[in-house]
């Protein structure tokens, strides 16, 4: 039997005990007007009822899969993604954001007009506080208009195996960004605000992030 043709895009959904939500972001991966994607879903080590809930999805021949790993953090995660999708371009999904149903539709149209570029970014709708901790000085809170959010990151796929994701922590995206730039990658960013960013999820890393900063001011 053939293989399937591959999809456009490998959307890597990455998590960690976000059973309270990871529905919402698995049905605004449904909801694509866009057909050609596949849905690669890495638990980072749950201890909550996460996994059970992937389960449910994963009827669904070649579109959704689910990778295990221990718990090792969002760089680790993306790149063990990564290492699994079979898509001419890896986009990424933050298991308490979501997708405007044209997310994946809006970006193709960017990669066909764009040719010559393989690295596209932006286009968030921000609920909740836009202030984020500055990565390079986490005592200053900054727009996140100003940051670079890797949840809308759109990479082609042999770029994005070439430069890999660090195992960091925190803003992986961000130093995945700088050494794309700094590689001679030319990012392309996307005007059309088609990502929601929730600010409001209390265990999000940047809430923690400002939290603490809050609390030492």
């Amino acid at each position: 039997m053939s293989q399937p043709q591959p999809p456009i895009f490998s959307v890597i959904l990455t998590t960690y005990n976000r059973a309270w939500c990871i529905e919402r972001a698995i049905e605004s991966v449904l909801a694509q007007t866009e057909p050609s994607w596949e849905l690669v879903i890495v638990d980072d080590g749950s201890t909550d009822e996460t996994r059970h809930i992937v389960r449910r999805y994963l009827r669904l021949p070649h579109r959704i899969r689910l990778i295990v790993q221990s718990n090792q953090g969002t760089g680790a995660a993306r790149q063990a993604g990564i290492e699994q999708a079979r898509g001419y371009f890896v986009t990424f999904l933050d298991s308490d954001d979501e997708y405007l149903p044209d997310h994946l539709l809006v970006r193709k149209a960017y990669i066909v007009e764009y040719r010559d570029y393989d690295f596209f970014h932006g286009g968030v709708l921000v609920e909740g506080d836009p202030y984020v901790p500055d990565r390079n000085d986490p005592t200053k809170l900054i727009h996140i208009e100003r940051c670079v959010v890797g949840g809308t990151f759109v990479v082609r796929r042999t770029v994005a195996l070439q430069l890999g994701f660090a195992p960091l922590r925190y803003a992986d995206d961000a130093d995945f960004f700088e050494r794309a730039v700094a590689s001679g990658v030319r990012p392309f960013r996307v005007p059309i605000a088609t990502y929601r960013y929730n600010r409001t999820s209390p265990d999000s890393l940047c809430t923690q992030m400002a939290a603490k900063l809050a609390a030492t001011r």
